[in-house]
């Protein structure tokens, strides 16, 4: 199962660049500076295009197989709901050589 929506993702992730490379580039972004005012800002006519609808729909599709992904992966790798990796305990089984404390001969030690 995972290994088709990481297919699918692959496939929706190529569409959605070929579709943004695709759109005109309009000079300033979300069409402000085109010389038409405020009026075409966000208007039926400028956002009903094909191309931004695809986009739009693309991305949906693709933050979504990310969550789905993200949800398999997380149960396939044996984690639980509620664990946390900070309230485990550190494993104690490394084996450090030990380092004895110089002997400093009494009185100051030298500095």
């Amino acid at each position: 199962m995972t290994t088709i929506l990481l297919i699918i993702n692959v496939f929706v992730t190529i569409a959605l660049i070929g579709v943004i490379l695709i759109q005109r580039s309009e000079g300033g972004g979300l069409g402000i500076g085109s010389g038409q005012g405020m009026g075409s800002f966000m208007s039926g006519r400028g956002t009903a295009n094909l191309l931004t609808r695809a986009t739009a729909i693309l991305a949906g599709l693709f933050m979504v197989l990310c969550l789905a992904l993200a949800y398999l992966n997380q149960g396939a790798a044996g984690h639980h709901a509620g664990d946390s990796i900070l309230g485990t305990a550190p494993s104690t089984s490394t084996s450090l050589p030990e380092n004895p404390a110089p002997d400093f001969p009494a009185g100051k030690p030298s500095r």
